[in-house]
């Protein structure tokens, strides 16, 4: 039995090889002509996000740049201003 099943397969493999040798050269031009255009939209679609998200990123560090320079402004004013009202404080009688 178990030569039976084994033989049964292989003709069933066999078949299917020939067939789909047969076949391939009607279907594989229907298949790239579906395939070509959706692989075209994909990587349109791809490299549109990546410039969108290269541009959200360019504003981001943007704000970032913008907020460390008022930091850096904010503390060199403090910094300024801190020793002028010390040393006035520390002046006795005036």
């Amino acid at each position: 039995m178990g030569l039976f099943d084994l033989k049964g397969n292989v003709l069933t493999g066999l078949a299917i090889g020939i067939g789909a040798a047969v076949l391939a050269p009607a279907v594989l031009p229907v298949i790239a002509s579906v395939a070509k255009p959706a692989a075209k939209a994909a990587i349109k679609g791809g490299i549109i996000l990546f410039e969108k998200g290269r541009e959200a990123f360019a504003e981001a560090g943007e704000v970032v740049e913008d907020l460390v320079a008022e930091v850096k402004s904010e503390l060199s004013e403090a910094q300024n201003s801190a020793p002028v009202t010390a040393a006035s404080e520390g002046e006795p009688g005036t």
